[in-house]
């Protein structure tokens, strides 16, 4: 009699469960990777709305790049300015450095000016033997930002209502209301007072 055997030959099982494994980690990674993204383009996002809100409307940024205001604002100097110095009732001063938009040659677009106040609205301003009077008065206007000794012909100016009249504190290199076609700064186009220098180095303005 003669028996018969069957082999059975098992084949391996499938690593279904490791299989599965590797791509719910592979899932997980991509999904992980794209909240960091999503995370940065929010973050970024946040702070191109903060510095638009910020140097729209609390601040402006401005790069000198003339001497005109030496030796208190130096040739490549970068300034901050306060928008709000006179958003809430307050008026630009005798003295105050500000900056405003202006057309300083005839035929040019208006540019952005950095100057101090000399004249307020309704004021006279006289410029005589080198030296500045407000409103007729026998004493000088004491000026010691000056770098040097003024020496300017002789002007006479009726500063309007709302209007401003600017100069440059290093005056004998300074273009300035003495020179332009239209000396007169109406107060709408001052956007800021000069607070400080932040390159090169900080320094406060006065």
């Amino acid at each position: 009699q003669t028996t018969e055997y069957t082999t059975v030959v098992s084949r391996p099982k499938r690593k279904e469960t490791s299989m599965n494994t590797s791509a719910k980690s592979e899932h997980t990674g991509n999904s992980g990777f794209k909240k960091e993204v999503l995370e940065w383009v929010k973050i970024l996002l946040a702070a191109a709305a903060i510095a638009f809100v910020l140097n729209t409307f609390v601040i402006a940024n401005s790069y000198i790049p003339s001497g005109s205001m030496e030796n208190t604002i130096m040739t490549g100097d970068r300034i901050i300015g306060s928008r709000l110095s006179y958003a809430f009732g307050a008026q630009p001063q005798r003295g105050d450095i500000v900056l405003f938009d202006h057309k300083a040659e005839p035929g040019k677009d208006k540019t952005r000016l950095v100057k101090r106040i000399i004249g307020l609205p309704g004021e006279t301003v006289d410029i005589r033997d080198n030296q500045i009077y407000i409103n007729q008065s026998d004493t000088p206007l004491d000026e010691p930002y000056l770098p040097e000794p003024m020496d300017s012909e002789n002007y006479h100016f009726q500063v309007p209502e709302g209007c401003y009249l600017m100069l440059g504190d290093n005056r004998n290199h300074s273009r300035d209301a003495r020179d332009w076609s239209d000396p007169f700064v109406p107060e709408e186009a001052i956007t800021a007072k000069a607070l400080f220098r932040y390159f090169p180095g900080i320094h406060w303005i006065s």
